[in-house]
């Protein structure tokens, strides 16, 4: 993968993002995975194959770059054209509510408009200092629950997944972060073998993309676990087990969180008498509903 004609040519840091930026272009990469831009994206990679932070000051993107590091960053950015992976199973790491997270081709990359209501602890729509028993329920890689124990500390936190391989890596983060003591994992299928208890919160990143958007999937997308993300011809068939399911997990006041994306028209059309709010966010995205315990029992029992 060496271009040695290439690395001859281009010597600082900032050469390698302009250069970076109008390959990823030119290749007409997808930038779904926490990165707006082809620019954002090399600045990431870049500074991560450097072993530099990234928030790394720009003053010194006119740097000289050795040519072991030329090497190493143009075989870095080369790797993400020829994959089409997500940046983030190159650097296997991401961020979510501003924490670092292990991240492989075992769990989706962390991306969810949830954080945003992470950090606000739930407010308003549940009163945050009631709060001690949250569930995250298709945890993945753990990033929701995680967070959410950094968010209510005196809480006991609980993550499920129905596969063991995204456990593994949900455990790799429960130790990163020091939770080995603290936060609860299980395998289970929704709540199949979660015991009988009541949360305060309920939340979810469940698998929600239909058939059709499923057949769509840039390449970088089909490089995730597909068991994260497809969800039957509507994108529904995991949320409406997990409504039946919370019902009993739920407390009467408590919150049930759920992100259904691109299946929130789904979602409306199928559910039209199901008291669901559906949240707007000040950063970006959508398809979040939120349900209260009395709500959902009114419903559906």
């Amino acid at each position: 993968m060496e271009q040695p004609d290439i690395t001859r040519t281009l010597v600082t840091l900032r050469d390698y993002i302009r250069w970076g930026s109008s390959e990823f272009n030119r290749q007409q990469l997808s930038f779904g995975h926490g990165f707006a831009s082809a620019l954002d994206e090399v600045v990431y990679l870049v500074l991560h194959a450097l072993s530099l932070p990234s928030d790394w000051p720009t003053d010194y993107f006119d740097s000289v770059l050795l040519e072991p590091e030329r090497e190493q960053v143009l075989n870095l950015l080369m790797k993400r054209v020829y994959s089409r992976k997500p940046a983030a199973y190159l650097s296997h790491e991401a961020w979510f509510c501003g924490l670092p997270f292990y991240v492989d081709e075992r769990v989706l990359v962390p991306r969810s408009p949830i954080a945003e209501l992470i950090d606000n602890r739930f407010e308003p729509w549940i009163d945050a200092s009631r709060v001690s028993r949250v569930l995250d329920l298709c945890t993945g890689s753990g990033c929701i629950a995680i967070a959410c124990q950094y968010a209510f500390p005196d809480a006991r936190v609980v993550g499920s997944d129905v596969s063991e391989q995204a456990l593994e890596v949900a455990r790799i983060n429960r130790s990163k972060h020091g939770l080995d003591d603290h936060l609860v994992l299980y395998q289970s299928d929704l709540f199949e073998l979660i015991p009988p208890q009541k949360f305060d919160l309920i939340v979810s990143n469940p698998p929600y993309v239909d058939a059709e958007d499923m057949a769509a999937l840039p390449q970088e997308f089909k490089a995730e676990p597909e068991l994260g993300l497809a969800a039957g011809e509507d994108g529904l068939d995991v949320v409406e087990r997990m409504l039946q399911q919370a019902v009993d997990y739920l407390e009467d006041d408590g919150l049930l969180v759920v992100e259904v994306g691109n299946s929130q028209a789904a979602m409306m059309q199928k559910y039209p008498g199901l008291a669901l709010s559906w949240i707007e966010f000040e950063h970006g995205g959508d398809g979040v509903f939120c349900i209260t315990g009395k709500e959902l029992q009114q419903t559906l029992k």
